[in-house]
């Protein structure tokens, strides 16, 4: 009975920036649950790697700022795979440098991907969603959302402030949108070793060894277990939530 509650046979799955790191992991996971998955990415490249590691799936090149890209995009989805259930905004870029010596053109860039990318893929995906009266949208956010990070650790702060802004997102599109029967929720992984993370991870690593609760980052197929719960069925009764993936961070 609980163990079918995980299973996604069936379902159809879009993944922004799903083409590496976390985002790839997400499809990986969802895809061993028994979804027809999309993944999106910004580069034609990007999917050539992804293809690799995960195989059958329909690969779609697009810009998450770029809206009409996201609806034709969404209509390939549901004209190939079938009705669009599952969401998951994986999409995102950052950019490091000293608070006061931030370029606010990086700023600008790191909240329109990160903050408005997501709402216009959730807005395109949830007027299909809606029609249906189901569907579930995660967004990837980060603990550097919920807490302040050492500049010794993660000096990037339109990141911080996007990934805020991305939780703030999740809390009201669920309000806004549970009638509906759209579940919206967001995970919030502390460190995981990704091409974002390549530059900051091997400083931070000791600090984080140092503090966190389980003593370490966390380790390449740690989230896609999250990302499966907040997908399927089993959370149906569960909107709004933001869970840390972060080793305890957040505890502390």
């Amino acid at each position: 009975m609980f163990l079918e509650q995980f299973r996604l046979n069936g379902k159809v799955a879009l993944v922004t920036g799903g083409s590496r790191g976390l985002g790839l992991e997400a499809a990986l996971a969802l895809k061993e649950a028994g979804a027809r998955v999309a993944v999106m990415a910004r580069r034609a490249s990007f999917l050539e790697e992804a293809q690799k590691a995960l195989g059958e799936a329909l690969y779609l090149e697009g810009d998450v700022r770029d809206e009409t890209r996201l609806e034709a995009i969404a209509e390939e989805v549901e004209r190939e795979l079938g009705p669009l259930t599952i969401l998951v905004n994986a999409a995102g870029i950052s950019w490091g440098a000293p608070s006061l010596e931030m370029p606010a053109e990086k700023v600008r860039e790191v909240l329109e991907v990160n903050v408005l990318g997501a709402f216009l893929a959730s807005r395109v995906a949830a007027k299909r969603m809606k029609e249906r009266g189901y569907g579930k949208i995660l967004h990837i956010a980060s603990v550097a959302g919920l807490k302040g990070e050492y500049p010794e650790v993660l000096d990037a702060v339109g990141y911080s402030a996007s990934k805020g802004g991305v939780i703030a997102l999740t809390r009201d599109l669920a309000v806004k949108w549970g009638r509906w029967g759209i579940r919206v929720n967001a995970l919030a992984p502390g460190f995981f070793p990704t091409r974002m993370t390549e530059k900051v991870l091997p400083k931070a690593e000791a600090f984080l060894k140092a503090t966190l609760p389980l003593g370490r980052p966390g380790k390449p197929g740690e989230l896609g277990g999250a990302v499966l719960f907040l997908a399927s069925p089993a959370s149906d009764y569960i909107t709004g939530a933001i869970l840390p993936v972060d080793g305890g961070a957040t505890a502390l």
